[in-house]
């Protein structure tokens, strides 16, 4: 049988509210549509948890016999060995959701949204619930709050447009037509790549990154590209903002 102390129902607390709290985060950065989404922040709060608990009271002391880590040369107690590791090892998490496509970069706010949940699952560990709380609503109304303000009171910012990736596969003949319609119907354009395909002599892919206003549907961009002919097909990838 199992004994009933097996389980530490504040332990369970602690790491339900950092699933908890890592959930209301995620569930804004899905409803834009990142790549971080629900799955990752939460279980990125709940690792930061888990370690925190461990590195608080997990490893048996060598000094006084007490369930806690203490220097015997300082006598002063040791609590976050390994809960510091999780503020460097986030970065590799975090670095993952960076995208870069020429000199554009993507996914920094969803790399910090990471960070702080896994500082909110750390909260958690520690039982500052009150802390997590606070961060948790902070960090939600400042995702959504700030981008309203940005898109309504900024007149010049740059999250009133979105990048989209546009490719286009035609004829060779056809290439020099297709990239002149993008050069005189698209002013902001990061790049033009061509690319012949090998084992087609005759087939040639354009790709390019560009800038659109921001409430323009993909399917707005289809339908640019339907008075062209001979082109085989188009691919628009929706990047939209950081």
């Amino acid at each position: 049988m199992i004994d009933a102390s097996f389980v530490n129902w504040d332990f369970v607390i602690r790491i339900a509210a950092a699933v908890g709290f890592s959930f209301c985060i995620g569930l804004e950065r899905e409803l834009t549509n990142k790549y971080a989404g629900l799955r990752t922040h939460i279980m990125v709060a709940l690792g930061a948890c888990i370690f925190t608990l461990i590195s608080i009271y997990g490893f048996p002391t060598f000094a006084n016999g007490d369930n806690v880590i203490v220097s015997q040369a300082t006598g002063i107690r040791d609590t976050a060995r390994v809960a510091a590791q999780v503020v460097t090892g986030i970065g590799f998490i975090g670095a993952g959701t960076v995208l870069r496509n020429g000199p554009i970069v993507f996914g920094l706010t969803t790399a910090a949204t990471l960070w702080i949940a896994a500082s909110i699952g750390m909260a958690c560990g520690a039982g500052m619930f009150g802390t997590a709380f606070a961060g948790t609503a902070l960090a939600i109304l400042t995702l959504v709050i700030i981008r309203v303000f940005e898109r309504n009171v900024l007149p010049n910012s740059t999250k009133k447009t979105k990048m989209v990736k546009v490719g286009v596969i035609c004829t060779n003949e056809y290439s020099k037509t297709v990239q002149d319609y993008l050069l005189q119907n698209f002013q902001d354009i990061t790049e033009i790549k061509k690319r012949k395909f090998n084992n087609d002599g005759n087939t040639t892919k354009i790709s390019c990154l560009i800038s659109v206003p921001e409430k323009m549907h993909i399917s707005e961009i289809y339908k640019d590209f339907q008075q062209l002919d001979q082109v085989e097909s188009v691919s628009v990838e929706d990047f939209g903002e950081a």
